[in-house]
């Protein structure tokens, strides 16, 4: 993570979420570095299946800001977005022709969004 003099941040985890982390990471480096309210937009029209987890983390992480640092929602940024691979992966079997059986492996993810202000 890159460092920034400066920065006041705080975070908000999603934990083992039931996305694939290269599927977040495309929505998160969309949001990387944008205003509260630019991201919020950017979330909520995007069409991807993450963006509703997502879109929750970043309103946590906006909400502890305000209440435990006395932020204000328009002066923060999303700093980091964190998609972290998880080893433990949902695996499933599906049937297949001639009595064999096909794995489906269901990736699971941390995301962590960072979001701070400049002081």
């Amino acid at each position: 993570m890159t460092k920034i003099t400066n920065l006041t941040e705080v975070k908000a985890v999603g934990k083992y979420l039931r996305i694939s982390p290269t599927k977040a990471r495309r929505v998160l480096d969309q949001i990387r570095g944008r205003n509260y309210k630019d991201t919020i937009m950017i979330l909520e029209f995007m069409p991807y299946r993450c963006c509703n987890a997502i879109l929750k983390i970043v309103k946590s992480a906006a909400a502890n800001a305000e209440h435990n640092k006395n932020f204000n929602k328009k002066d923060l940024n999303t700093t980091a977005c964190l998609a972290i691979q998880l080893v433990k992966i949902m695996k499933r079997f599906q049937p297949r022709a001639q009595g064999r059986a096909f794995p489906i492996h269901k990736p699971t993810c941390h995301i962590s969004i960072y979001v701070g202000t400049e002081s």
